[in-house]
C-alpha cells in the first residue's frame, strides 16, 4: 500500500503544469472561499452545482487521471453512502397535518348558474410529505433535503480543498496568505510568522504520510496472528504503532527546527525568504472576471427560498 500514490491527499502535482498551476495563488484562494462560502444558505440545485463544477473543472484542467481518480472515486462513493443513509434515516419532524374543518363537515354546494359557461378546471397535482415508503425504507421530503446537503457539503469542502493544495505549492499558498493578510500588520499580528507556520504545516503533510505508510508496512511484514492474539491484543499493538507514530513525527518535527537553526533562520522578520513575485496576469483577470459572474449566479439562482 502506497499512501502517497494511492491517497496523496494535500499533496502538490509539480508536473505536469496545467492552467490551474499558473493562476496567482490569491486569485485561486480566493475562489477556495468562494466554493466554501457560497455553500451557506444556498438551495439545493446550488449545492449539487458545485459540485459539478469542481468534476468539469478537474476534466478540463487535464490534471492525469491518475491522480485525481481515486481521490473523487472514494469521495463520490462516500457521499453517495452518507446521502443514501440520510434519506432513509428519520428526519425528526413529526408532520402532522389536522384539518382546518370540523369532522362532520357539511358540504354546501352552489346551484349551478346556467348563465355561466363552465371551464374545465386543471388538475393539481396532490402534494405528499412522503415521498417513498416500502416497509421500513421512507423517504420523506425533509430526510431527501437533508441527505443532498450533508453529501454535497462533504464533497465540496474535501474536494476543493483538495483541488486547491494538488495545483498550488506549499510556496505559494504562504505568500498569496501573507500577501492577504499584509493590512492586519498594522494591528500588530505576526503576519509573517503565522505565514512560516503554514508553510511548514504544509511540508509536514507527506512526512506524516510517509511515516504512516512506513508503520504499516512494518506491521504486515511481520506476519502478526490477529485471531490469536483477541480483541485485546489487537488494539495493544495498535496502541504500540500510535505511539511509535507519535515519537516519529515528534523526531521529525525536531529535526527540522534543528535545521532551521543550522541555516540561522532565528526569526522569520530577520531571515525572509522571498518565495514567489506575486502579479496578476491576463488569466489571472480573466478567473476573478468569472468568480463575479459566479457570485452573481449564485446570487440570482442559488439563495434558499
Amino acid at each position: 500500500m502506497d499512501l502517497l500514490r494511492s491517497l496523496p491527499l494535500g499533496l502538490y502535482l509539480e508536473q505536469p503544469q496545467t492552467w490551474l498551476h499558473k493562476i496567482d495563488p490569491r486569485v485561486k484562494f480566493a475562489w477556495l472561499m468562494s466554493f466554501l462560502t457560497s455553500y451557506v444558505l444556498a438551495n439545493n440545485f446550488w449545492r449539487v452545482l458545485l459540485v459539478v463544477i469542481l468534476i468539469i473543472a478537474t476534466l478540463i484542467a487535464r490534471i492525469p487521471r491518475r491522480v485525481w481518480q481515486q481521490q473523487m472515486g472514494w469521495l463520490l462513493m462516500l457521499s453517495f453512502f452518507v446521502l443514501a443513509i440520510a434519506a432513509i434515516s428519520p428526519d425528526g419532524l413529526g408532520v402532522d397535518y389536522q384539518s382546518r374543518l370540523p369532522a362532520n363537515e357539511q358540504i354546501l354546494t352552489q346551484p349551478a348558474n346556467s348563465n355561466n359557461i363552465k371551464e374545465p378546471a386543471a388538475e393539481k397535482k396532490a402534494y405528499s410529505y412522503v415521498l417513498f415508503h416500502k416497509g421500513p425504507v421512507k423517504v420523506t421530503r425533509y430526510s431527501l433535503s437533508l441527505a443532498v446537503r450533508l453529501s454535497t457539503l462533504i464533497f465540496t469542502v474535501i474536494y476543493s480543498t483538495n483541488l486547491y493544495l494538488l495545483t498550488t505549492a506549499p510556496e505559494e499558498i504562504t505568500s498569496g496568505i501573507e500577501s492577504l493578510m499584509q493590512p492586519l500588520r498594522r494591528f500588530k499580528l505576526p503576519v509573517t510568522e503565522i505565514a512560516l507556520t503554514l508553510t511548514l504545516s504544509l511540508r509536514f503533510i507527506p512526512l506524516v504520510l510517509e511515516e504512516v505508510q512506513n508503520l504499516f508496512r512494518s506491521v504486515m511484514t511481520r506476519a502478526i496472528n490477529w485471531k490469536k492474539l483477541g480483541l485485546k491484543g489487537a488494539f495493544k499493538v495498535w496502541m504500540t504503532v500510535a505511539e511509535r507514530l507519535l515519537e516519529n513525527l515528534l523526531l521529525r518535527a525536531d529535526q527540522m527546527a534543528n535545521a532551521m537553526m543550522v541555516r540561522g533562520f532565528t526569526s522569520p522578520n530577520e531571515h525572509r525568504v522571498q518565495w514567489h513575485d506575486l502579479r496578476l496576469k491576463g488569466r489571472d483577470w480573466l478567473a476573478i472576471a468569472t468568480l463575479i459572474l459566479f457570485w452573481g449566479i449564485r446570487l440570482a439562482i442559488g439563495t434558499q427560498v
